[in-house]
């Protein structure tokens, strides 16, 4: 039985060293489609996120600006595990597919985190692109039954001080 359950899990062993040979972390997500992990002393707001066991995001939008450090603050109010997981929508649904297939798979990338019952988790993320920023529940059943929610990330205005200067004169 045992021999079994590493047959199993070698495909996604195999996927995780694929995926990290190509410049992404071992979660699947490219840091400079999403951002980057943030550092907590830039923090410039926290986001609460309650995960229920209605396979919801309380809440799922936010709006963020380009550059903004936020620390979002995962609560787990249901029964079963639940998780927060931070990339395209590409991204999300290619590690979904992995997660259907090695359920135990956890996670410990800065992108996400995994959160038992009753308890809370956070990320900490910088959002250095403008654009959006997809996030979900990736495990088993949980995405398929719209577990996600999207975060809409603001471009900075750029101001220019020579133009300043060429309308004064």
């Amino acid at each position: 039985m045992k021999s079994r359950n590493l047959l199993i899990a070698i495909p996604g062993i195999l996927l995780a060293m694929t995926v990290m040979a190509s410049g992404k972390h071992a979660g699947g997500h490219d840091d400079e489609a999403i951002g980057k992990p943030g550092v907590a002393s830039k923090v410039t707001r926290t986001v609460n996120v309650d995960m229920k066991d209605d396979m919801r995001f309380h809440s799922s939008n936010f709006d963020v600006k380009q550059g903004e450090t936020v620390r979002f603050v995962a609560k787990n109010s249901g029964q079963v595990k639940h998780e927060m997981v931070l990339g395209t929508e590409t991204e999300l649904k290619e590690h979904y597919e992995v997660m259907k297939k090695n359920p135990e798979m956890e996670h410990a990338d800065d992108n996400m985190v995994t959160v038992a019952p009753g308890k809370t988790g956070e990320i900490i993320w910088q959002f250095t692109k403008a654009g959006k920023v997809d996030f979900a529940c990736l495990q088993p059943g949980h995405y398929d039954a719209g577990m996600k929610g999207l975060i809409k990330v603001a471009a900075n205005k750029v101001h220019n001080i020579e133009d300043e200067h060429t309308h004064a004169h």
